[in-house]
């Protein structure tokens, strides 16, 4: 259905992969497919199928110096975080968000503004506002049925953006899935320099793990402790996710549990930076609709106005 989609809704012909069709493919394999694909002329941009939890298992063994002689556009999020820093690193810029099961292949059909902003991506080179969306999903509907294909996800209503923080700011995306930027640092891999940050807008989001606010706090810490948060331009908080098949809160249990990780992440950076625009429940990460954030391109946040703006 993801296939189908992005020939009938945006005109692109898709090309699958040998690892995108095998249960349990391994890092190798998954590997060889990242390779192959960018080094293919004829592939305009690769789009990854679903996250994971063992990217940084493999992702370090990639070989630079082929990605830089033939940069593409990537799309992907969750544990894709990793790929992304890879070329981030290498300064690829790539876009942090749909991937092919959880939003080209959304049931019955796809949101209207995840398919907006992906237009930008695919299509446009400009500076385009992001804004909020006024209805949100992160309640999931099983793939075991078939009959679910033509079942509509349940939409609530979004809460809009949470903004703390007067200065404006402009800087390049850094960040991603942040049990991902934990891995990063908990395995002492390479992420960007701390000089680079005096010039980051850096962005997190959680993932269906549904972490708990302590959890969320000391990645934050360690951030933090790392002389981070003091340098970073800005912060986007995706708006997190907080229904899974074996956590299925109400929608006032949800809502709690986004009000505890936005105060737990105020906390957090203010020990650190005072005055750091800090914007939470912003529409990228684990939850629909979705823009697919630039990554490693600029974004520029007005806090006079309480609007951003970010070039695809």
């Amino acid at each position: 259905m993801g296939l189908k989609r992005l020939r009938e809704v945006f005109g692109l012909e898709p090309v699958e992969f040998s690892a995108t069709k095998k249960i349990g493919a391994s890092g190798e394999e998954r590997s060889k497919d990242l390779i192959d694909a960018f080094e293919d002329k004829n592939i305009k941009a690769v789009i990854a199928s679903l996250g994971g939890d063992d990217q940084v298992t493999y992702i370090k063994n990639l070989p630079p110096a082929l990605f830089v002689k033939n940069p593409k556009p990537f799309f992907g999020f969750s544990d894709n975080t990793h790929f992304a820093n890879f070329l981030w690193l290498n300064g690829i810029p790539s876009f942090y968000g749909a991937a092919l099961f959880t939003q080209f292949a959304m049931q019955k059909r796809m949101d209207e503004y995840t398919i907006q902003y992906l237009k930008y991506a695919f299509f446009e080179d400009g500076e385009f506002e992001l804004k909020p969306s006024k209805l949100y999903n992160d309640i999931g509907i099983g793939w075991d049925d078939p009959k679910n294909l033509n079942n509509e996800r349940i939409y609530e209503e979004n809460k809009g953006w949470y903004w703390d923080g007067a200065q404006s700011a402009e800087g390049i995306i850094w960040g991603g899935c942040l049990e991902s930027i934990d891995e990063l640092l908990c395995h002492g891999l390479k992420i960007p320099p701390l000089e680079d940050f005096e010039n980051i807008i850096l962005i997190t989001e959680t993932s269906e793990e549904i972490p708990s606010a302590e959890y969320v706090f000391r990645v934050y810490r360690a951030l933090g402790e790392r002389g981070i948060l003091e340098r970073v331009r800005a912060i986007l908080v995706g708006r997190p996710k907080a229904w899974e098949f074996n956590k299925q809160q109400s929608t006032e249990e949800k809502d709690l549990y986004r009000e505890n990780q936005r105060e737990i992440i105020l906390r957090a950076v203010r020990v650190y930076n005072k005055k750091v625009p800090l914007i939470q429940n912003v529409d990228f990460g684990h939850t629909d609709p979705q823009v697919a954030l630039p990554y490693g391109q600029k974004i520029r946040i007005d806090s006079a106005t309480r609007k951003i703006f970010a070039k695809f």
